[in-house]
Parts: structure tokens; C-alpha cells; sequence
């Protein structure tokens, strides 16, 4: 069970993954996470720095589809700049959601990494789909009460990295 908490990569931000090596090593569709993994869970919209990395990722034929806890409100009003399908009220870390996502890209869980900001639903989730998975550090320590709670446990975790 640990293992399926340790992510295949960790770095600082979305921006610092070298998306070059992904396609190298086979990956060449994203499921990723909103809230705090592109901008603060209470910034509404893709900012410039999204739009740009979605319209880089297109350029490169990555299949990009979003995944979130959060409600369709949230996903569809964050989806409209960057064009890219996706999956509200995920009830990250079970595989339905994520299985959904393999579904709308046509693609192969070996060939799908999941980026997100939480060990216990981005990480874990991906891991039980069969996704190379992708952590990333909150952008922001401003979050819902459970998440917070959540954090103290990853804490835990990310001392064993």
C-alpha cells in the first residue's frame, strides 16, 4: 500500500516537468489536476501561464483532460481558455474518474500520467489506475479544511522521499 503513495516523479511546479522525457519515456497523455496544481483552488480561470502551457502541450500532441474533486461549476469555467475536456466531482483516489479520463483521451494507462498536488487522491488514484504519476508542491496553503488535514498525513509521507 506505501508504495502506491510514492509518486514517479516530484518536482516544485506543473512548469518544471521536462515534457520531452515524458514523450520519451512512452507518455503522451495527461490527466492533471486544478486546484493548487495549476493556480489556487479560488482563481477561477486558466491564468496567461496555463493558457500558455496547454497551447505548448498541444503543440507537442500530448491529449490533455482535467480532473477534479471539485463541482462541473468550477471545471467548466476553468476549461474554457484552454480547451481541453473535463471531469468534475472525481471522488479522487477512486478509478472511476480516472478510468473516465483514459476513455475520453483513447489512450492506455502506461501511456497517461496523472499531475497533481496530493498524495492521497492525485497519487494514489493514479497508481490504482496504473498511471505514471507526477506530484507536484501546492501552489498555495490555502485550502479546504479536510485537505488541510490530509496535508499533515502527506507530511508523513514526504519525509521518505
Amino acid at each position: 500500500m506505501y508504495q502506491k503513495l510514492i509518486p514517479d516523479m516530484y518536482v516544485k511546479t506543473i512548469y518544471d516537468i521536462d515534457f520531452e522525457k515524458l514523450k520519451e519515456k512512452g507518455i503522451h497523455c495527461l490527466v492533471v489536476d486544478i486546484d493548487n496544481t495549476l493556480v489556487p483552488q479560488k482563481v477561477r480561470y486558466a491564468d496567461r501561464n496555463v493558457i500558455r502551457l496547454f497551447k505548448y502541450l498541444k503543440s507537442k500532441d500530448f491529449r490533455v483532460c482535467l480532473i477534479s474533486n471539485n463541482t462541473n461549476k468550477r471545471v467548466d469555467e476553468f476549461r474554457e481558455k484552454i480547451e481541453v475536456p473535463g471531469i468534475a466531482w472525481a471522488i479522487k483516489p477512486r478509478r472511476g474518474a480516472f478510468n473516465k479520463a483514459l476513455k475520453i483521451l483513447d489512450a492506455k494507462p502506461e501511456e497517461t500520467a496523472i499531475i497533481g498536488d496530493q498524495i492521497f487522491t492525485d497519487i494514489l488514484g493514479g497508481h490504482r489506475a496504473g498511471l505514471y504519476t507526477i506530484l507536484v508542491t501546492p501552489i498555495s496553503k490555502e485550502e479546504f479544511g479536510w485537505t488541510k488535514l490530509m496535508r499533515r498525513l502527506e507530511r508523513q509521507v514526504l519525509k521518505r522521499l
